[in-house]
Formats: C-alpha cells, structure tokens, sequence
C-alpha cells in the first residue's frame, strides 16, 4: 500500500452509484455527475448501476490505478450497510482504507425526496460536495493489533452468571465465576418447583 505525502495534489474520484431506481428514480443522477466534475480536486468522476458489486468495485479500483487517485468519495447508499465494502475496496486498489468516504444519497435524499426531482437533485448535489469537502482533510489511519487476555471473570452465580461462564467457556476462555453465598444458583435453587414442569428447580 502506497504511503501519501502531505505534500501531495489532492487526486479525488467521485463514484456516483444510481442503486438500480433507488436513488436514480428520484435523482438525476446524470446532473450529479456533471456537477461533480466541476468541484475543485476532482479528477474522475464515474457512475455505476450498482456500485456495490464486483463490476461497479472494480471500476473503482481500475480507477484509481488509471488516475491515480489518492482520496474516493462514493455516492450511493448508507454507510452503515457499504462502508467496510468501500473500505476494502480501496484497499485492494493500494489505498488506505481511510482516504474513502461516502455520501448517503439514499437514504438522506432519494428515499425522503421521492416527489420532488429538482430538490432532490439539488440536495445530492450538496451532499456530494459536502463528502468532496471532507476527503480533503482525510488522513490515513492505521487500526491498532490489541491483545486480548482470554480470561474472564464472572461475578454472580445466579442463572445468568453461570450460563454466561457456560458460554464463555465453550468459547475457548478460562473463566473463574465468583458467588458471595456458600454455593451458587442463585433465587433459582431456592425454589420448590418450577412452572411449567413443576420440576426441581435443581
């Protein structure tokens, strides 16, 4: 993966995505474009039926080698849902992963705006260039390794302490489960009879 320099010229890609009618039912997509091409630092702009999948995710990194693009916006959908399929997209282009960053033009535009053509398109628009705004200021981040300690301590021998030492146990933890009292179960093993069965409770 390339390393960037601060130094470098801002090279964005703009990635318009119609998500089949979703978003190009109620948006000009096409003006989107066209009006991406006129922003500042943007270098290529290209829309995709589907972003999302492999023919619209290999255009994303076909475009990347092609014009050496150091920051990605993609238009289309929540992040929520595509975000990790962006980031890895880049990745495997040779970008960081954090130089990408997305516009909701569905849920924030197409899917509240279904009526409306213009207003729908003029807010895609600003959403565009508020994303194209943001990736300016984009560094790349590193994700810290973290170790983790596979041992677990539950306090409470009730029912739900002893399944939850039962679970973490089956997960390949060392578990020590606490309990105040002489032993464990909890209210459960001071009943007679439990419904429906009416069994012990022990």
């Amino acid at each position: 993966m390339a390393t960037l320099d601060k130094d470098s010229e801002l090279r964005i890609g703009v990635f318009v995505c119609d998500c089949g009618l979703n978003i190009a039912g109620a948006v000009d997509c096409g003006a989107v474009c066209e009006y991406a091409e006129t922003l500042d630092d943007v270098v290529c702009v290209v829309r995709n039926k589907y972003t999302c999948a492999d023919p619209g995710q290999n255009e994303i990194k076909h475009a990347v080698r092609e014009h050496r693009l150091n920051r990605v916006v993609v238009a289309s959908c929540t992040p929520r849902q595509h975000e990790p399929t962006f980031r890895q997209c880049v990745l495997e282009a040779g970008l960081n992963p954090y130089l990408m960053e997305m516009a909701n033009l569905r849920e924030h535009c197409s899917w509240v705006h279904p009526g409306d053509w213009d207003g729908a398109t003029a807010k895609a628009k600003d959403l565009v260039a508020s994303a194209v705004g943001r990736a300016r200021f984009l560094e790349e981040q590193v994700e810290m390794a973290v170790p983790v300690t596979r041992r677990a301590l539950v306090i409470g021998g009730g029912v739900a302490g002893i399944e939850a030492a039962l679970e973490l146990a089956e997960q390949g933890h060392q578990v020590t489960l606490v309990e105040k009292q002489a032993s464990i179960g909890g209210i459960m093993a001071q009943l007679d009879k439990t419904y429906p069965t009416m069994d012990c409770s022990i």
